[in-house]
């Protein structure tokens, strides 16, 4: 039984966010339950405490030590400044495995070409502190307000240019928007307060979790792939399969026949298991994975 008094403290991120997160906690083997009127989660680890907390605001938290951990954009890590311990990044987003970016974005027909060409000019952007470093690097001076959101609105009428994330660029391209440049990329992080990441017990449950959620990650458009083959086709079977490691080879009771398997990307997969059929494979089976741990 769990020692009552050994809980670890973890912000996840609610908005765009969450569910991706959600979804990747479930293939960690974490079931979480939300419910709307609460910001505290129910997770199926009596040793995780959860909180559901704005992504804007999860590095701050961690860093004053209100949080022991937290799963939260770099960018944001970055925007406030936070002082904590970057256990790893976790590449996952939105709609995509792509990096979100912040971009410097003005209208189609605006006369702006370049960064320097806002000198003087109004900017309007949720990540101030992002958007004023990056200026400052350029060595242009221009007004920087805060925006509540719906920044893509603002140009031309209020603002000259907007500073913006976006995944896709779809819908910067669909509200007539060009980007000049990108101020950074970013993924979401796992990050750790520095005081709890001395404390022994605190310090292995983030590190169990985090081993967990990076094999989730790996398991991603991963498969796993039996099949059963004679040995004297095996070489010519070994010589088309790609592998993770070498493929695991078991006899089988047959005479003469051996199991092999394997993990490949399931867009290989795809065209691979009709070519194995042509070499005399059978009982090929394909399935999924939940962790990959190297």
């Amino acid at each position: 039984m769990s020692d009552p008094s050994n809980s670890l403290k973890i912000g996840l991120p609610k908005g765009s966010l969450q569910e991706p997160t959600l979804d990747l906690f479930e293939k960690a083997g974490f079931n979480v339950y939300v419910s709307s009127r609460s910001y505290r989660p129910s997770i199926d680890d009596p040793e995780l405490e959860g909180r559901i907390i704005r992504a804007q605001e999860i590095g701050r938290y961690v860093d004053h030590g209100f949080l022991d951990c937290g799963i939260t954009g770099k960018d944001w890590v970055v925007e406030n400044a936070a002082d904590v311990e970057v256990l790893c990044d976790l590449p996952y987003s939105r709609a995509t495995s792509k990096p979100t970016r912040w971009v410097v974005v003005v209208p189609e027909d605006s006369p702006y070409q370049t960064i320097a060409d806002l000198k003087g000019k109004r900017i309007a952007t949720e990540a101030i502190g992002l958007t004023k470093k990056f200026l400052e690097s350029k060595g242009v001076e221009a007004e920087v307000e805060f925006s509540w959101g719906a920044t893509e609105v603002k140009v031309p009428e209020l603002v000259d240019a907007i500073v913006d994330i976006t995944e896709t660029g779809s819908s910067l391209r669909a509200n007539k928007l060009r980007i000049l440049d990108t101020i950074m990329e970013s993924y979401p992080q796992f990050i750790m307060n520095k005081a709890a990441a001395q404390n022994p017990w605190k310090r292995q449950k983030a590190e169990r979790l985090k081993l967990l959620l990076t094999g989730a990650l790996a398991a991603r458009d991963q498969v796993g792939l039996k099949l059963n083959v004679e040995e004297k086709n095996l070489q010519t079977v070994l010589e088309c399969l790609p592998s993770l490691r070498l493929p695991t080879i078991s006899k089988l009771v047959h005479e003469g026949w051996v199991a092999v398997e394997i993990v490949a990307a399931e867009k290989v997969v795809r065209d691979l298991i009709p070519e194995l059929k042509n070499l005399g494979a059978e009982g090929i089976i394909e399935y999924p994975l939940n962790k990959v741990v190297a």
